[in-house]
């Protein structure tokens, strides 16, 4: 007689239900601590459906940041039509962020372990998961700070003075709900998505009959653009909505407790469209204000077009769903740590992560200039981010999503993904010169590239390094595996 588990080959046929479910989810229970962090999934414990995936890219990309995102590229000088257009080519870049979730299942470990086979065991940890890392807490910093300055102005809504002692009380409320999530992990997060999603849906469908309520379809910018300036603006704008998305390395991070038979398109599609549909949606909104209000000071403008019960609604959903963010974030950033070499479990270097961010954001708001912080962040870190995703994707396309998770944990110089001196030299020197291209063409408030000061300031880093990136690392890998399989 078989013995083994009729659903789940690898587990004994008589088992109570209550330890069927602790052996199939290993501890990854709704409500527990999750107990794994970047060592790889076994097949037993493989459940959910892709599904799932698009409620938790939902949940967490229904944010005040896009809509802000969207007024940001009114007031470059665009028309609305125009700059909604900026806003769907920007974030066409959750496509790579699809694509990048499929290795997921397939490898059943997290994004900064599969990035081991591009850069090599001892390359991946400065190159991915140390940048990644930074990128990440860079980004809960912004989060916090922007769910901070909401809660702010909802405690003065409420007549609370708004004294240093409050503003910090209030900081330090949202990092303690953010973090305190991240750190349950994987099946809590998958568990309270919908829940998140139809909350913030909700209150973002009656901003929107708001919003629509008073566009002014007569809006035409102070000064319209034309030629070499027009096409700076474009560019400008879809740099500054595609840096959201690319910022998302970690698409693998929520689909690698899928099966490993799951299909691949639909991973895709359910990572990619969880995140764009609103990110759209909410990015045309913020357009759609700025032709009735000054999108430089939204937060505060946006009172004199919803009423007067809304608007205490709305900053509380600019709070709820800078949490909601920074809840993935904040998960992957902890495995960057890890993967980085740190010996701490998951849910503690996510605590970790929390204290630096505070940090961050504190100096944010109460020293420096947080719009001009927040601009400057985005357009730098398509400089990495950009070149890093285009190699991750490429290599899926090469390897045709082939992946051993057993294989990328193998550490030792025999590991298939040591290459030489633990450095995989196809991609490191791919990712080096897609970052130059970057940052040739790159135009910030603090820096701006040789070649966009020759194309009177155009932005075509998001383009430039990827495109780089993807035909070196192409023409190198086959030599680069050769190389592994000798050694």
């Amino acid at each position: 007689m078989d013995s083994r588990h009729p659903q789940h080959p690898g587990l004994p046929r008589e088992l109570t239900p209550e330890a069927e479910a602790e052996a199939v989810h290993g501890g990854n229970r709704a409500g527990r601590i999750e107990v794994r962090g970047i060592d790889r999934v076994p097949d037993a414990e493989r459940h959910g459906r892709p599904r799932d995936l698009f409620w938790v890219w939902f949940a967490a990309n229904i944010t005040y940041l896009y809509f802000l995102l969207g007024g940001f590229v009114l007031l470059t000088g665009l028309n609305p039509w125009q700059s909604i257009a900026v806003v769907v080519v920007g974030n066409l870049y959750w496509v790579g962020v699809g694509a990048l979730a499929v290795s997921g299942p397939a490898s059943g470990t997290p994004g900064v372990v599969v990035t081991r086979a591009m850069f090599g065991v001892r390359g991946n940890r400065p190159l991915s998961a140390g940048i990644g890392w930074l990128i990440a807490v860079a980004y809960e910093a912004v989060n916090l700070a922007l769910g901070a300055l909401a809660g702010f102005a909802l405690a003065a809504h409420l007549g609370l003075p708004v004294s240093t002692p409050v503003k910090v009380t209030v900081l330090l409320v949202i990092a303690a709900a953010t973090f305190a999530i991240s750190v349950y992990g994987h099946a809590t997060i998958v568990r309270v998505s919908p829940w998140f999603t139809a909350l913030l849906a909700a209150a973002m469908v009656l901003l929107a009959v708001f919003v629509v309520g008073h566009t002014r379809t007569d809006y035409a910018p102070p000064q319209p653009l034309h030629g070499t300036s027009l096409l700076t603006a474009l560019c400008l704008g879809v740099a500054l909505i595609a840096a959201v998305p690319l910022s998302w390395a970690n698409g693998a991070d929520y689909a690698r407790y899928l099966p490993a038979t799951t299909s691949k398109r639909s991973v895709l599609l359910n990572t990619a469209l969880g995140a764009f549909v609103p990110a759209v949606l909410l990015g045309v909104l913020g357009v759609l204000a700025g032709t009735s209000i000054d999108m430089a000071d939204p937060q505060a403008n946006l009172a004199a077009i919803v009423p007067g019960w809304f608007y205490p609604v709305f900053l509380f959903v600019v709070v709820f769903s800078s949490l909601t963010n920074n809840v993935l974030t904040a998960y992957s950033s902890g495995l960057c740590l890890q993967s980085v070499g740190m010996r701490a479990s998951r849910s503690r270097t996510v605590l970790i992560d929390a204290v630096l961010s505070v940090g961050i954001a504190g100096y944010a708001l109460f020293v420096s200039d947080f719009i001009d912080s927040l601009n400057n962040i985005l357009a730098v870190t398509v400089v990495v981010l950009a070149p890093s995703m285009a190699l991750y994707v490429t290599d899926i396309v090469l390897r045709r999503n082939r992946y051993d998770g057993v294989t990328l944990h193998d550490e030792t110089p025999t590991s298939r993904h040591w290459y030489r001196a633990g450095f995989n030299v196809a991609g490191t020197v791919a990712f080096a010169l897609g970052t130059v291209a970057s940052l040739l063409c790159v135009n910030t408030t603090v820096y701006q590239g040789l070649l966009s000061r020759a194309m009177g300031g155009a932005d075509l880093s998001f383009l430039s390094g990827p495109l780089l990136t993807a035909a070196v690392y192409a023409v190198l890998w086959r030599r680069s595996e050769r190389g592994a399989d000798r050694g």
